[in-house]
Order: structure tokens, then sequence, then C-alpha cells
């Protein structure tokens, strides 16, 4: 595909993903507790398997950084109140507070400009650890609330629950991106040959996911998976 029509397409499906959840949230449809973890989970798989999309040529990551790049411009414009933009802040803070996307979200899109220029297609490492951060630390807040468990002894705030699920969401989501990818010829088989490599990046992930560090979860997270995995692959 022409480099730049792969650019406009996933422009288009990432904005009108975001949109869709930013839609159900602002209708009530949804709490926007649950849009800012939907977004969180689904955006990253979302924009990861549109690289597909792009030929083999230098500038295509350059160009696949822009999208994340001027989404994450238009949050921390929507964070500073110079665009107002009340979808967006519903869907994507806890509060209702629009500062709150200076945090979490802001690091969230800063972390996808800068794995995608340092890994794109040459590596699994970037996915992986993009996928565990998207659906470990995402889902880990959802399943913590939903299912009653111990908290964990060095961090009051995070239950043996989250935990699990950052690894089981973590590992899943890490294994059905590489999987894609590998049939698509990009990565080298067999399958199973990943397994390992994503257990011990998982099993890390889920370690740094537990302590007690709020709102830094997207960037500590991201960087011990990208670590491990210069071990591990």
């Amino acid at each position: 595909m022409n480099p730049f029509l792969a650019l406009l397409l996933t422009f288009a499906i990432a904005i009108g993903w975001l949109r869709l959840m930013d839609f159900f949230a602002h209708r009530g449809w949804i709490e926007s507790r649950l849009s800012r973890k939907v977004i969180h989970i689904g955006t990253g798989p979302v924009f990861v398997l549109c690289w597909l999309m792009f030929p083999d040529v230098w500038y295509a990551r350059w160009l696949a950084a822009l999208v994340p790049l001027l989404i994450t411009v238009q949050f921390a414009l929507i964070g500073l109140g110079v665009i107002k933009d009340e979808a967006s802040v519903k869907a994507m803070s806890r509060s209702g507070d629009r500062r709150e996307i200076l945090r979490g979200p802001l690091f969230y899109g800063l972390v996808f400009v800068a794995l995608t220029l340092i890994y794109w297609k040459d590596s699994p490492i970037g996915i992986t650890a993009l996928m565990l951060m998207c659906g470990g630390d995402g889902i880990a807040d959802l399943v913590g609330r939903a299912v009653k468990s111990p908290h964990l002894p060095w961090s009051k705030k995070k239950t043996v629950a989250g935990s699990l699920a950052v690894f089981s969401g973590g590992f899943a989501l890490a294994l059905f991106v590489l999987g894609m990818y590998i049939l698509a010829g990009i990565f080298p088989g067999p399958f199973t040959g990943a397994l390992v490599p994503l257990l011990l990046i998982s099993l890390g992930g889920t370690l740094v996911e537990s302590l007690p560090f709020p709102d830094v979860d997207n960037i500590t997270v991201t960087l011990a998976a990208a670590l491990i995995g210069h071990l591990v692959f």
C-alpha cells in the first residue's frame, strides 16, 4: 500500500475508534471509568495492527508515529483547556477533571510515539511492551475493582486479582498481536517460540505494575517490558 494512504487509513481508524468511545461515554451508555479503560486496552492493538498496511520504506515508521503524536497533542490541548471537548474529558478522565488527561492518557500517547520510532516492525520487543501496557495495565483496574481479593502487602491500593489480570491480559494481547505478525510473515515462526519470552516479559511487567507508584504505570510497565525483551528475544 502507498505509505501516505496507509497513514490516512490509520489516522481515520484511530480517530474513529476514539470518537466512538467518546460518543458512548458522553451519551452515558458506558461509564467514564469503563470507557477510559476500553480506550486504553483497544487503541494500542488497533494502531499496531495498522502497521501491517505500511510498506517497507525507511520513513514508514515516522509516518505511522504521526498518528499517536497528533492525537497526543490533541490530548494535551484538551487537558490544558485550550480545546473544549467535554466528550473526550468524560471518556478519558476518572472524575471529569480535564487535567487528568495530562497524566495517564498523555503518557500513553508519548510511549506509543517513542516505541513506534525505536522498534517499529524491526523487532517484537516494542509491540510486546505496548501490548503489555494496553492489555495488562489497562485491565488491571477493572478486574481489581470487580473481583474481591487480598491487597498486595507492598501496595495497599492494588490487589492479587488485579495483578493476575495484568499478567494474563498482557500475555494474551501480546500473544494475539505477535501471532498476527508471524502469520503475516513479519516475524519468523514458529508461533510457540514466542511463548516463553512473552511469559517472562509479562511476569516482569506485572511485578513493576504492582509497585505503589500512581499515574506512571504507562511508562514504568512499558520500559520494564522493553528492557526484559532485550534479554529474552
